[in-house]
């Protein structure tokens, strides 16, 4: 027997699911998020589905504390340390403008000031060789200073150390033993790319992040300890593999995106078991909305991840899930601007106060009230009655907040609530836009993968907006990301900055790197998971020679093949941009290796509670339908009673534990093989 749990920690809500392998048993926890102490919320929906510590085997966990870190800029008072004449590279950056036309721009300050960075004497030339010594002298006398400044963590990061990290790992020695209570991390560790702002830059977050993050994972793994856990304890990293705990103290920007990784995961799980090619992987939680694109059963990663955003935030070398993500979501708040424009998010009610509805003291009208007031939502069934909805209260708040200053009567309070709703709908459609059309992607090949609180919720609607002709609802949608976080393996990315011309020298010498590299990442795979088989996949940066930009190209393992190299750099080039000149001189600047291991995982055909082919309404209410823009007789529907391969017709509604799916008028939908919601989305 194995009993899986997969824990994920939201802006609103914290998710849990209980798996027990024999039997076949779920059990599903959700709590509000305790914003004070994480992990209190996940130890109590341990208790609250009745699962003792002592009887989990693989335990799984994503995080947000790392991102909420640095977002509310709480971590670590940081110094770094680099090569004498560049302590600006965090000022400095890059010599683009991201927001060309905006003679006010700045981006974020850095996470260190100026007072806190430092520089060493030492040297090493862009090839690697010692220009001059870095001596324990000079690092002596850089302690007395750093430790007279109340530093709690040291970031090292050297120029050309990803040529030669020699440096750094003995600065990284000193200081580690000299300044024993401080965090202490260099960039080559991180990162063997050439990009000297986001090696430092990346060093920096790592150290910034470090002391907090070590201290949340020191806790959670005595909580567990006082629970008796014996099993496997494993952290979500943001390119969708598993981490030990060990691993995740060490380089705890790995953790960055760990939140909403599970669901990319489980996206991609589904997408294999379904036989769809083409997926929009479409998360709406409490805080934010985030989409995603699965392809051919596989998510993208990117290497370079932005804090804040790309035009002003601070980059990280790091290897990310493709997200893109807009600050709409249930509890984000719908408000009036100066100028008398309705406005829904970023700005979020969160956990506590939370939405109006949620009587926990709220003021402000969210998008969950707006829906709660359409009646899209019913209290007494979200979370099994645990969470009761006000819907007067919400009601309340939307016409004073923003019915009446905009000149709307008590009884076009729908069509206020409506406005919410649509706004909202119109900010995701934008970012499913911008992860499909803004890159070479038509929507309407695609089918719409909803899950989240919200996700079901708003899908259908956002899939008629965009044409999108088929939505899937996974099997408890509002716990998915903690059930995706089930089939996570273990996984290790590491990529290095080389610049060499493509022929039988430079290809045989890739291969001996790539070999020993791939030998590293086995053994550090194999000490922190139980896996079997290992599967590698090399991608190598090429370009044409006098080029910016550079395209990935697979390598197969022990290809020694420079003109087959060559012409799979052609093909993919030719693919992307339409044509090719494959007289020009082209040559590599860098690789990347994946390594992935399977570990333990559960049966997909398991993860859904069986149906009894009886789809009675549990009531019949009227609930505004968005599209028809009025009211309509609807039938709620437990999804439970929904069997395999049962069929409905809209408009209908169908309600769960932790979310609730809409269906407008015409909509059909019939239950799949593995308890999934099938909608064939009507034009209107």
């Amino acid at each position: 027997m194995t009993t899986f749990v997969g824990t994920d920690i939201g802006g609103t809500f914290t998710d849990l699911v209980g798996f027990d392998s024999t039997t076949g048993s779920l059990v599903y926890g959700k709590q509000l998020t305790t914003t004070s102490d994480l992990v209190a919320a996940v130890m109590t929906c341990l208790d609250d589905v009745g699962i003792g510590a002592d009887g989990v085997d693989v335990l799984k966990h994503g995080t947000t504390q790392v991102i909420n870190t640095l977002l509310e800029r709480r971590g670590a008072r940081t110094a770094l340390i680099t090569t004498e004449g560049f302590s600006d590279v965090l000022e400095i950056g890059r010599a683009g403008r991201p927001v060309a036309f905006r003679l006010d721009y700045r981006r974020h300050p850095p996470l260190v000031p100026r007072t806190l960075r430092f520089e060493l004497g030492e040297r090493i030339t862009a090839d690697g060789a010692v220009a001059r010594e870095l001596t324990e002298a000079d690092l002596e006398s850089l302690a007395q200073r750093v430790e007279t400044e109340g530093v709690e963590a040291v970031a090292i990061s050297f120029l050309n150390a990803y040529r030669n990290p020699e440096h750094e790992r003995q600065a990284v020695a000193f200081f580690k033993g000299r300044l024993s209570e401080c965090y202490v991390t260099s960039g080559t560790e991180l990162s063997r790319q050439w990009f000297e702002f986001e090696r430092a830059s990346t060093a920096v977050a790592n150290a910034y992040v470090g002391p907090q993050t070590t201290g949340y994972i020191e806790r959670f793994e005595r909580e567990l300890e006082k629970g008796q856990f014996h099993g496997r304890f494993h952290i979500m990293g943001s390119n969708g593999g598993i981490l030990s705990p060990q691993r995740a103290r060490e380089q705890p920007i790995a953790l960055v995106e760990s939140g909403p990784i599970g669901g990319g995961v489980g996206s991609a799980a589904y997408a294999q078991a379904l036989g769809i090619e083409r997926l929009i992987a479409f998360d709406m939680g409490g805080t934010t909305a985030k989409c995603a694109l699965v392809e051919q059963g596989q998510f993208e990663v990117q290497s370079t991840y932005h804090v804040g955003g790309y035009d002003y935030g601070l980059p990280i070398r790091t290897a990310v899930l493709d997200i893109v993500e807009v600050g709409t979501g249930g509890g984000s708040i719908a408000y009036l601007t100066e100028d008398g424009a309705l406005k829904v998010g970023p700005r979020s009610a969160g956990s506590y106060p939370g939405p109006v509805a949620f009587a926990r003291g709220g003021t402000e009208p969210t998008v969950t009230d707006a829906n709660a007031v359409l009646d899209r939502i019913s209290d007494g069934n979200f979370l099994d009655g645990k969470l009761r909805l006000e819907r007067d209260a919400a009601a309340a708040a939307l016409r004073q907040r923003v019915g009446e200053p905009l000149g709307f009567s008590p009884d076009e309070l729908d069509a206020v609530a409506a406005g919410v709703i649509s706004l909202s709908n119109a900010q995701m459609a934008d970012a499913i836009k911008e992860i499909t059309i803004e890159r070479g992607r038509d929507a309407r090949a695609y089918t719409l993968f909803a899950f989240g609180g919200g996700g079901p919720l708003h899908a259908v609607d956002l899939a008629r907006q965009l044409n999108i002709p088929r939505v899937v609802v996974p099997p408890e949608p509002g716990n998915f990301s903690a059930i995706g976080m089930l089939f996570a393996s273990a996984r290790l990315d590491e990529s290095r900055s080389i610049r060499d011309e493509i022929d039988t020298r430079s290809v045989a010498a890739l291969n001996a790197e790539v070999a020993g590299i791939c030998e590293r990442m086995t053994g550090n795979l194999r000490s922190d998971a139980t896996i079997s088989e290992i599967a590698f996949d090399v991608r190598v940066d090429i370009r044409f020679v006098g080029q910016r930009n550079w395209l990935k190209v697979p390598l197969s393992v022990d290809d020694a093949d420079p003109d087959g190299l060559r012409k799979r750099y052609f093909e993919t080039y030719r693919n992307r941009f339409g044509h090719v000149d494959e007289t020009l001189p082209t040559e590599m600047i860098g690789f990347t290796v994946t390594a992935t291991a399977l570990t333990s995982q559960p049966d997909m055909r398991k993860l859904h509670r069986a149906g009894s082919m009886d789809s009675r309404a549990v009531e019949r209410r009227d609930v505004y339908a968005v599209h028809a823009a009025r009211r309509m007789a609807t039938p709620v529907v437990n999804r439970f009673s929904l069997a395999v391969g049962e069929r409905l017709e809209g408009p209908a509604v169908i309600e769960e534990f932790g979310s609730t799916t809409v269906l407008g008028p015409d909509d059909r939908l019939e239950v799949g093989e593995l308890g999934e919601l099938q909608i064939s989305v009507s034009r209107g």
